[in-house]
């Protein structure tokens, strides 16, 4: 019988979106053999919901709690938590959650689960309540327990156990929201802090995470310092000056800036002892406030924090490092990871989004210097008696002090995650390490909680089932996962590949080979790679550590200290050196190829032509199909022949730029009216896609998208906002599209609609449509982040063509359906797809869909939308990955026959 693990995620904390994402991962990641997931979420009112597990594959909580139907109009596109929709009795909130599931009350989780993996963050999470609460249930948990959690929460109180246990810590000084309060003399405080802190010093929450509430104060301005701490307290000042400067669409963006729980101070919050629920409501009060006031208006969020830290700022080189005990249950270190960030603050963003921060492991020091850092956090683990894992940030100096701080009892678990990510580094890939994590727990609860008969039952039967599912790897169909490449999407393509890599080396059924592909359209390259390398931070990394394969004296002498734990739950493939291989070579070591490729070489039906030529059976659509749909030019060509709709759009030439770019200008703008958008023709994933407002964006844009270096020129960059370390492609032709707008319609969205290919007894091939999804965006078009970066943007699955009726939504949708599957037809497209469109509806019964583009290879993230679409029609990721592979082998059969 497998064993029920229950998963605790979401939260009331503002990382409550880490949470949601990390427990998906652990959701996704359960061996399949051992574990059966009971997924737990709980709500921003601190409710437990026995959840529905398709509601798990939404990209972030908003996308589905509220439900759209309790979700208030807003003009302004707000998006909304269940807090913010206004002050919910116990009814309402019972009201709200019966679409997702029911509400668990905690006496409860002794009859549902047999362990509680913890994937909360900030209070109620980390702080030793939950831990509590489940000790008396006498309920197995993952992690640290009680003491060690509520140690592990309050940095101040860190900062004072670690200090009185011999720890280097920065110097310090705590101050109390009531002090604060009570200071008239701010640049008295100011000139005390720089005194005994010294300046630059950095101002942070004391019980918040990833980031949030965090400044540096490097300038000897009171100003900052007073705008830092109103920060770190989530309390905001809007002067009047500064809101009547700005126009009304940036007044809109102020807003949900300001209301966002990751970079603002959320919502609700107090103004002049007012509570303010919705973003909307607050715009307008604002507004009308300022009409007749000039007075500062001064909001503060109703769980604002009650304490910070005002510490000295730390140069050198940024680390973090998980601690584990191994199988004697002594502490590990594992090879702490140096952060590389740029200049840019290490935000949500940079967290969390592939591509924009660099995780080095082991951190480039001296062997003495590394061997002090992974011992002093060995001795953290220690004193202050954590369980099983830890993660422990630090600074070393350019002197060589080491710093520690912010001793972490839970960690984030996305799949590129310091947790997962390190692990890798002695051979254990993300499945393998949670059920370490399970294991090591039970048996750590077993000496916690005394007398318990039942945990030495659950760790003989585990071990028992441990040592089962490794004898049926060999029985398993071996898959090689195609990943990386050389185009703008690379980053994403790693994600991607992570994901199907993950969600097969946790099934019963497939044993996965990640192969990293390299190069350019002239000639590209296939590694096989082991798990360290899959899980680097990027796809430049990977290329980076394939190209100079080496394994650093730090990791071998940790895999020996942690040889118990990997011979039990590793396999000696997963640490092989990197491999260059063929196409014929891979047809000797696989069975079938899942291309989780994005662009060129992939999207483009140049690997599909080489797997043919071997006789291996892929995923996705044909080289022909592929072909096509890389191209948006000629693919949207195709759809209006054909009668379908889509933007008015035309190839504009580099050549042409440089010959004479006046003309060059005056040709497009006598054809397109501003704004309009420009675009690469053969990139996907929001890569490079502007909204042209003027002629001097047109002329940003070709200077960077024509530039003849890989560089740009980032003043430029700043005219099109650009974000740091987005990339644009070089290219030699781009498209441009005429805004497609509402104009008379009733309702306009924006949609993106996945599907499935299945062959009937009779060979012929049948498309399988999903509710499309609306994508709502926070900027001109949909971003990198809002399409696949979990917690950010929010897609609202079904799409609310008419959300008054149902009955007519439903009739609205089966006609966008309609025209998705001919345009799939159309393309012969096969396998899987995701199509891009614009919808307007007029009085209910006419539709128009046009079409923006066809993606053959979409992006497979966890947090892509094409899995929330699927679970609609009751498949789990895994389930929807094994269809997608058994198209591909029926093809293939086909073929041959």
């Amino acid at each position: 019988m497998k064993i029920k693990i229950g998963i605790i995620f979401g939260g009331t904390s503002r990382e409550r979106e880490i949470s949601f994402a990390g427990g998906r991962t652990v959701y996704d990641n359960l061996n399949k053999a051992l574990f059966e997931p009971v997924p737990l979420f709980v709500d921003s009112f601190g409710n437990i919901i026995l959840l529905d597990w398709a509601y798990i594959y939404k990209g972030s909580i908003r996308d589905f709690y509220p439900s759209a139907e309790h979700i208030p109009n807003s003009e302004n596109e707000f998006q909304y938590y269940a807090e913010q929709t206004g002050p919910l009795s116990r009814e309402e909130q019972l009201d709200l959650v019966k679409p997702l599931g029911r509400v668990v009350e905690f006496s409860e989780l002794c009859g549902l689960i047999d362990f509680a993996f913890l994937c909360l963050h900030g209070s109620d999470g980390e702080d030793g309540r939950i831990q509590g609460m489940l000790e008396y249930l006498r309920i197995p948990y993952s992690g640290s327990g009680i003491l060690s959690s509520a140690i592990g929460m309050n940095k101040a109180v860190q900062k004072e156990w670690m200090r009185k246990a011999g720890f280097k810590i920065p110097k310090y000084s705590r101050l109390s929201r009531t002090q604060w309060n009570s200071v008239s003399d701010h640049a008295g405080l100011f000139n005390q802090l720089k005194t005994d802190v010294g300046l630059p010093f950095v101002v942070k929450s004391a019980n918040q995470g990833s980031s949030i509430g965090v400044s540096v104060v490097n300038t000897d301005d009171v100003n900052s310092f007073i705008t830092a701490v109103n920060k770190s307290f989530f309390r905001f000042e809007i002067k009047r000056d500064d809101w009547k400067n700005k126009n009304a669409e940036e007044q809109v963006e102020f807003i949900r800036r300001l209301t966002d729980i990751r970079e603002g101070i959320g919502m609700p919050l107090l103004w002049d002892e007012k509570m303010f629920y919705s973003p909307d409501e607050l715009l307008d009060a604002v507004r009308n406030y300022f009409n007749t006031n000039d007075k500062t208006i001064t909001l503060e969020a109703a769980d604002g924090e009650s304490e910070i830290l005002i510490e000295e700022f730390l140069t050198g080189k940024e680390f973090s490092c998980i601690v584990i005990e191994n199988t004697d249950g002594i502490p590990v270190a594992l090879p702490p990871t140096e952060i590389r960030k740029g200049k840019e603050v290490f935000d949500y963003r940079s967290k969390y989004l592939p591509g924009l921060s660099r995780k080095i492991t082991p951190i480039d020091l001296p062997a003495t210097q590394l061997a002090e850092i992974t011992d002093q956090c060995e001795k953290l683990f220690t004193a202050f008696h954590f369980n099983v894992y830890a993660r422990i940030d630090g600074f070393i100096t350019e002197g060589g002090k080491i710093f520690l701080n912010d001793p972490n009892t839970t960690s984030g678990m996305l799949p590129s995650s310091f947790f997962f990510h390190q692990a890798a580094e002695i051979g254990l890939n993300p499945s393998q390490f949670l059920t370490y994590i399970i294991r090591t727990s039970v048996a750590s609860r077993e000496s916690d909680f005394k007398n318990i008969t039942s945990l030495p039952k659950l760790l003989q039967s585990l071990d028992k089932a441990i040592e089962a599912d490794r004898k049926h790897d060999k029985e398993k169909i071996k898959v090689a996962v195609m990943l990386g490449g050389y185009s703008s999407e690379r980053h994403i393509s790693v994600e991607s590949g992570r994901n199907i890599y993950e969600k097969l080396a946790s099934s019963v059924k497939y044993e996965p080979l990640p192969v990293f592909v390299s190069g350019s359209n002239a000639q590209h390259f296939l590694h096989t790679i082991p798990v360290n390398i899959l899980l680097k931070d990027n796809a430049d990394d990977i290329k980076e550590k394939v190209e100079h394969w080496k394994v650093h004296p730090l990791i071998n002498e940790i895999v020996e200290k942690c040889k118990g734990i990997t011979q039990k739950y590793s396999s000696l493939q997963n640490l092989a050196a990197p491999q260059l291989i063929t196409y014929d070579d891979l047809s000797k070591m696989v069975q079938f190829v899942f291309i989780a490729l994005h662009g060129r070489p992939g999207e483009d039906g140049v690997s599909q032509q080489q797997l043919e030529r071997v006789g291996l059976p892929y995923n996705g659509s044909g080289v022909a199909s592929s072909q096509t749909t890389i191209d948006k030019y000629k693919t949207t060509e195709i759809l209006m022949h054909s009668g379908l709709h889509a933007a008015k759009h035309k190839l504009v030439y580099k050549k042409e730029w440089l010959s004479d770019a006046a003309t060059f200008y005056k040709n497009i703008i006598s054809e397109f009216k501003f704004p309009f958008i420009a675009k690469p023709v053969d990139d996907g994933c929001s890569s490079a896609v502007k909204m042209i407002r003027s002629e001097d964006d047109l002329n940003a844009f070709c200077q960077l998208i024509f530039r003849s270096t890989e560089s740009f020129d980032e003043a430029i960059a700043a005219k099109l906002k650009i974000k740091p370390k987005e990339e644009l492609s070089q290219k030699e032709v781009i498209l441009i599209e005429e805004l497609i707008a509402k104009k008379n319609a009733d309702r306009f969205l924006e949609i993106t609609g996945g599907m499935l290919t299945h062959v009937d007894e009779n060979g012929n091939v049948q498309y399988e449509l999903f509710e499309a999804s609306e994508a709502l965006s926070e900027g001109d078009v949909l971003s990198l982040e809002e399409k696949f970066l979990a917690g950010q943007g929010q897609n609202i699955t079904p799409a609310r063509y008419y959300p008054k009726d149902k009955k007519i939504n439903q009739r609205i949708s089966d006609k966008v359906k309609v025209e998705l599957e001919r345009a799939a037809r159309l393309l012969k497209v096969e396998g899987y797809c995701r199509i891009d469109a614009f919808v307007r509806i007029f009085n209910t019964d006419d539709v128009e869909v046009l079409f923006i583009e066809v993606n053959s290879l979409p992006g497979m993230t966890p947090a892509t939308c094409i899995f929330h679409q699927a679970a609609i029609n009751n498949y789990k990721p895994y389930e929807f990955i094994d269809k997608i592979i058994e198209f591909g082998f029926k093809k293939q059969r086909m073929l041959v026959e």
